[in-house]
């Protein structure tokens, strides 16, 4: 038994979702991020519980009220019609909002933890020799913050890799549009091909052991190097 076309396509959309998905959390979780390992504003607690929401809402619900905003009568669906893009929902793009905002607490607290780990002093040099922000962010915050951004771009890209209630609710099961690996499985499973489902299943488990390898092995390799 060998991977059809169609379980070829939804891993192929499946590793796009997840690039396109761990990108745009890196560029936009990372200001977070820093924001939040340094300020004392009270709106820190706030902040970071709608950050972490994900890891205790059931998928379900984001998707549920993520398809209601979506959708032809909610406030995005409402203004994505009016510049006549139509509606997000059963759309790939759809998905990448669904998996962006379902990643991002696998995203933003590694880098949140990394970068209050660096501490005030190196910021404090940076500054004594007249380093403008840019520069104190690439020059001194990027590099000793390296292994958060490993470990945030691998955990985004593995979770959003194995997510099923979130794209399901938004996007459905649309071949080469919006089915993902995991709603592939399910397909297989409910249709009773087991063979098909044990080749997909069995890939996703090797991937994620990969994965926690990955993020085990870098994580021994900054301890032997502290």
């Amino acid at each position: 038994m060998t991977l059809s076309s169609a379980d070829y396509s939804a891993i192929w959309l499946t590793l796009k979702l997840a690039s396109l998905t761990t990108a745009i959390l890196l560029i936009i979780g990372t200001p977070i991020a820093l924001w939040l390992s340094r300020t004392q504003s009270w709106l820190r607690g706030p902040v970071g519980a709608i950050v972490a929401l994900p890891l205790v809402l059931p998928p379900t619900v984001i998707g549920f009220y993520l398809l209601l905003a979506l959708g032809p009568n909610g406030w995005i669906g409402h203004f994505t019609q009016s510049l006549g893009l139509g509606t997000l929902t059963f759309s790939f793009a759809g998905l990448v909002i669904g998996s962006v905002l379902y990643s991002m607490p696998f995203v933003v607290q590694p880098l949140q933890n990394a970068f209050s780990a660096i501490g005030t002093r190196p910021l404090e040099v940076a500054a004594t020799l007249r380093a403008n922000p840019w520069d104190t962010f690439f020059s001194v915050i990027v590099p000793l913050a390296r292994p958060g951004f490993i470990t945030a771009a691998i955990l985004g890209f593995a979770h959003t890799v194995g997510e099923f209630g979130v794209v399901l609710m938004i996007g459905g099961n649309i071949p080469d549009k919006t089915r993902v690996v995991s709603v592939q499985i399910y397909d297989h499973v409910e249709a009773m091909e087991y063979a098909q489902a044990h080749w997909l299943a069995g890939a996703m488990l090797v991937f994620s052991f990969a994965v926690l390898l990955a993020l085990y092995s870098s994580r021994k390799t900054k301890a032997a190097w502290s």
